[in-house]
């Protein structure tokens, strides 16, 4: 079994900063391709960001250029938020591909 939490939600106004960790334990030897969803109110989840193995990145169109996505140990990874906007609120989950984990969410808030 392989636990993910995430942390470092909040509130933030327009145009600030948030960085999001995720730490993985457990079942957690290997590297893996992991990705940051976002579901706001009355939306579908969608993906923010992903990235592979072998730490190639790619990203939600609506995020590019600001947000980035990136590993800081096997088992953590982290997306920094940067230039946020209103409509960057919503729930954001981490997921690991391989077994299909997905962490319990934490909420950022993008408001003046």
């Amino acid at each position: 079994q392989v636990q993910l939490v995430e942390s470092g939600g909040g509130l933030v106004q327009p145009g600030g900063s948030l960085r999001l960790s995720c730490a993985a334990s457990g079942s957690v030897f290997g590297i893996y391709a992991m990705g940051w969803y976002r579901q706001a109110p009355g939306k579908q989840r969608e993906l923010v960001a992903h990235i592979t193995a072998f730490d190639t990145t790619n990203y939600a169109d609506s995020v590019k250029g600001r947000f980035t996505i990136s590993r800081d140990n096997l088992n953590n990874i982290v997306l920094q938020m940067n230039s946020l906007k209103p409509e960057d609120t919503a729930v954001y989950y981490c997921h690991r591909y391989a077994g299909d984990y997905w962490g319990q969410g934490t909420q950022v808030t993008v408001s003046s």
